[in-house]
């Protein structure tokens, strides 16, 4: 079914849905334009067009797949970052127990294209999509679906939803503490915890099996706070344990880790003790995947555990000069409607010309309209109009998002895949 619904992929048409694709390919299948194998240069695609880096994509995949395995982690992979069932597969295939999700559309996304199991990091409350969940778990016996609790309504609505549509299957939820005053989503006390617990208790179509948050949004975020945090997490599951909470399971879930405090989640996760039944210590990295050039090259935990490996930029927004009004100033084709923007502005890293490829020295991105980049050029700077400039990307959620089919490139431009995107 999996290899089925992704074979499919390849037979979609080639047309205007899908920039800066070459034109000349409109009509092939996307499975016929991959095995002409053309360059992202010379073989016909049109600026601007983002392209996946083949050689740091493998090399990101493998990372935190030994990464986990070395600290005795799961892995379900927060698949907001890509919405894209290749890379979702590729995930799988890399060792992830499942791929974590955020609202239901995504999770439709991951049934259709054959994900087994799905976490959802959020409370579902949501009539229409509790059914649907309902039905994919009795049609499914292989089905598994886990989701937040963080308040005793939530757990009333979902239980009146799930009864109402009949579900013979329990779903299974967690318990949704917050990082703390100000934070997101969660249950702020572990008073209010073991309330949002009682509720599950009561409510005859939901079970509890773990606990779980964000440590990303522990306010004043740093190592200290970030692993008291977790320790007050690891806590709550030894209490809710030993008050009998999880009294059957064959496991208990236990989850945590966004791409900026891994290495913290792996070391306090480390010192859960034995429980009544095996943990299942699960991570929810997802935006390694790409990785980027800016917000996530800063924060990754690689800077703080070097010897543990690293990430590669897989990103590469190709954009043309169209204008060069002054010896100051310049603006290349891509905008706001093609690059990430919400946390840094994309930099310019390459200038290819003719063939050749250099350091962008002497050029930054100083803003971004709809469809131009604005470009500030120094004395340094060779530039000139027709020139392709690559431009590094921060923020992987909002790279993808703009785009629905993205050209998977070797080091040499020779395009292997493209990968498509459900947002």
């Amino acid at each position: 079914m999996v290899l089925d619904a992704l074979a499919r992929l390849t037979e979609e048409r080639v047309d205007h849905r899908f920039k800066g694709l070459p034109p000349d390919a409109a009509g092939l299948t996307v499975g016929e334009l991959g095995a002409q194998r053309r360059n992202l240069f010379t073989g016909g695609f049109t600026t601007p067009v983002l392209a996946l880096s083949a050689e740091r994509l493998e090399h990101n995949l493998a990372a935190l797949e030994t990464y986990a395995e070395r600290h005795g982690l799961a892995f379900a992979p927060h698949g907001k970052t890509s919405m894209a069932p290749q890379l979702f597969q590729r995930q799988i295939e890399r060792g992830a127990w499942g791929i974590t999700l955020a609202v239901p559309h995504q999770a439709r996304v991951a049934r259709a294209y054959g994900i087994r199991r799905i976490f959802l990091a959020n409370e579902l409350v949501d009539a229409a999509a509790l059914r649907w969940v309902a039905a994919e778990q009795d049609a499914d016996p292989a089905f598994r679906f886990v989701c937040y609790v963080d308040s005793v309504r939530g757990v009333e609505l979902m239980d009146a939803a799930l009864t109402a549509s009949g579900a013979s299957r329990p779903v299974d939820v967690v318990v949704e503490l917050g990082a703390g005053e100000g934070a997101r989503t969660g249950v702020r006390t572990e008073a209010e915890c073991a309330a949002v617990a009682d509720a599950v208790a009561g409510a005859r179509t939901l079970r509890l099996v773990g606990v779980a948050g964000y440590e990303g949004e522990v306010p004043g975020a740093d190592p200290e706070r970030v692993r008291a945090w977790l320790r007050r997490l690891v806590a709550l599951a030894v209490d809710f344990d030993k008050a009998g909470r999880f009294a059957g399971l064959d496991e208990i879930v236990v989850s945590a880790g966004g791409s900026a405090w891994f290495d913290a989640v792996a070391d306090v996760f480390a010192e859960v003790p034995e429980l009544s039944a095996p943990v299942l210590k699960l991570l929810r990295s997802g935006a390694y995947v790409s990785h980027d050039d800016g917000h996530y090259e800063r924060l990754t935990p690689f800077n703080r555990v070097p010897r543990e490996g690293g990430l590669e930029p897989a990103f590469r927004l190709w954009t043309q000069v169209v204008s060069r009004p002054t010896a100051e100033q310049a603006f290349t084709n891509a905008g706001k409607r093609d690059a990430a923007y919400d946390l840094d502005l994309p930099v310019a890293k390459v200038v290819r010309r003719d063939g050749a490829e250099r350091p962008a020295t002497g050029i930054e991105v100083t803003g971004l309209s709809d469809q131009h980049a604005w470009l500030r050029t120094s004395g340094e700077a060779d530039l000139e109009v027709g020139d392709w400039v690559g431009l590094g990307l921060s923020h992987p959620c909002t790279s993808f998002d703009k785009w629905v089919l993205i050209p998977v490139a070797e080091a040499d431009g020779t395009v292997v895949d493209y990968i498509r995107t459900f947002f």
